[in-house]
């Protein structure tokens, strides 16, 4: 029993055993069925790429996520392109949080609200779906969780030590707001999570002038970024304005947290859970509110790095819970937390199942790249409606050998962009109206979304008019169909 263990070794459990876990739970289906879907696959051909042509593309389309597609450059070259490599270091760094909540969690509330946040993380729905996703959202979260371990250590010293110095924790404090900021700049919010903390807990004067000196070093070395990608801010053009609908979720997650702070009954002037976990909470989500106001960019995954708050808070109100029972009941208390963490593990099963479906996501760009090898034939063409569905070609080359791509001018890598250049439609009617047979590569229909781009309707009215449609397949929501010229 956990108990009975010394109180040294539990304190290497209290991080171990929630990364050990989460890391478990993490690989369970890392594959998917070996399915790719389309933000994976931006991830998956950019950093195919070499650094110098990441570079390139950088100045035009993605700049905000640069460090992470050079980051995934690194790993591709050294390990290979494959779904492990992809999605590793997304399980590596939840599994990194998750230890991180374990100690921040032991060191306020005890061990048991350690061990219970630590293991709550990657069982949060939020969380499982970025879990294993090839985006930078779960390495933010990993430096979310190593930055506010900081915070509360300095906050919290341990007995004075001759020759003990603070710096070396706040510069590193510093450094990990930065690279946050630089895998994801919105990430910033964790700033004034964090200022709310010190207000919590009356810091003095000497903790706000620190803070306020690292926090601004790194909004000042990550302010270059944030400048230049608001340059590029037409890629975030396709999220939806704010509506009430959309409120429910947060509403939901602040309403668990401020259950789950009351719980620990934080004092006014006291580092507590509550204090440091409902900040972490409600201000990056509020935040992102208030921006969404200005300008739509409410997305969960932007502010995911605040289910590090809420793992927090989960493990607080479980290490109350021990606290109470273990008067009246010693023995059974011991079981609380491994018992409520079972449980939940078998009520999110149809969760944790579904999030490792390919049907979780909008589609998959590799299975249709199956389709197509199958249905083509030598002299055949190729469109893609829109552009951006190249992708199942540029992450699946092989599949699409021998088909001539007639409305390509400039490959992504020539241009400098994901889906690369297109020429203009009457070169493209041209062009089609010169084949025999053609492979439209697009959405399912369940997720079409009629042609806007006046490439996209000079395609879909030539192939109307002039082809007829002999083969059709959908699968993961895409789409393959094979048309031969009238005639």
């Amino acid at each position: 029993m956990l108990c009975h263990i010394p109180a040294a070794r539990r304190g290497h459990l209290v991080w171990f055993l929630p990364f050990l876990w989460t890391l478990a739970f993490g690989l369970w289906g890392l594959s998917r069925q070996d399915s790719v879907w389309r933000d994976e696959a931006a991830t998956w051909q950019v950093a195919g790429r070499s650094a110098g042509e990441i570079w390139a593309m950088l100045g035009n389309v993605d700049a905000v996520h640069g460090l992470y597609y050079l980051l995934m450059h690194g790993l591709f070259e050294a390990f290979g392109a494959s779904t492990t490599t992809l999605r590793l270091p997304s399980v590596l760094a939840v599994a990194a949080a998750a230890a991180c909540v374990g100690l921040i969690g032991r060191r306020l509330a005890g061990f048991w609200a350690g061990l219970g946040g630590g293991l709550a993380l990657g069982l949060l729905p939020a969380v499982q779906f970025y879990l294993q996703e090839g985006r930078p959202y779960a390495l933010v979260a990993a430096g979310a969780g190593l930055s506010t371990l900081l915070l509360v250590s300095l906050l919290s010293p341990e007995p004075a030590r001759p020759g003990r110095r603070v710096w070396p924790r706040w510069t590193a404090y510093g450094a990990t707001v930065l690279v946050c900021a630089l895998l994801n700049w919105l990430s910033l919010l964790i700033l004034p999570a964090h200022a709310v903390t010190l207000w919590w807990v009356r810091a003095g004067r000497g903790v706000w002038l620190r803070w306020a000196a690292y926090g601004a070093g790194a909004v000042a070395g990550a302010l270059p970024l944030i400048l230049f990608s608001r340059g590029q801010s037409g890629q975030v053009s396709w999220i939806p304005p704010l509506t009430w609908h959309m409120l429910i979720g947060p509403g939901i997650l602040l309403a668990v947290g401020g259950l789950c702070a009351g719980a620990d009954r934080p004092g006014r002037a006291r580092l507590s859970a509550a204090a440091v976990g409902l900040p972490l909470l409600a201000v990056p989500q509020l935040g992102l509110i208030g921006l969404s106001l200005v300008q739509p960019l409410f997305l969960d995954r932007y502010v995911l790095f605040s289910m590090v708050g809420l793992a927090l808070l989960i493990g607080a109100a479980l290490g109350a819970a021990v606290r109470a029972c273990a008067p009246r009941f010693p023995r059974a208390c011991r079981l609380l937390v491994p018992g409520v963490v079972g449980v939940a593990v078998l009520a999110l099963l149809p969760v944790e199942l579904g999030k490792r479906a390919p049907a979780s996501r909008v589609d998959d760009v590799l299975s249709v790249a199956g389709e197509v090898a199958r249905l083509k034939r030598d002299g055949d063409a190729v469109l893609y409606v829109p552009a951006a569905r190249r992708d199942t070609a540029l992450v699946s080359p092989g599949a699409f050998a021998g088909l001539a791509d007639i409305a390509l001018a400039r490959t992504p890598v020539a241009s400098g962009t994901l889906k690369g250049e297109e020429a203009e439609p009457d070169r493209i009617r041209a062009e089609l109206l010169g084949q025999r047979r053609v492979l439209l590569i697009t959405d399912a229909a369940a997720v079409a979304k009629a042609p806007s781009a006046e490439r996209d309707k000079v395609k879909a009215a030539v192939l109307r008019e002039r082809f007829t449609v002999v083969e059709d397949r959908q699968v993961r929501g895409r789409r393959v169909t094979v048309y031969e010229r009238l005639g």
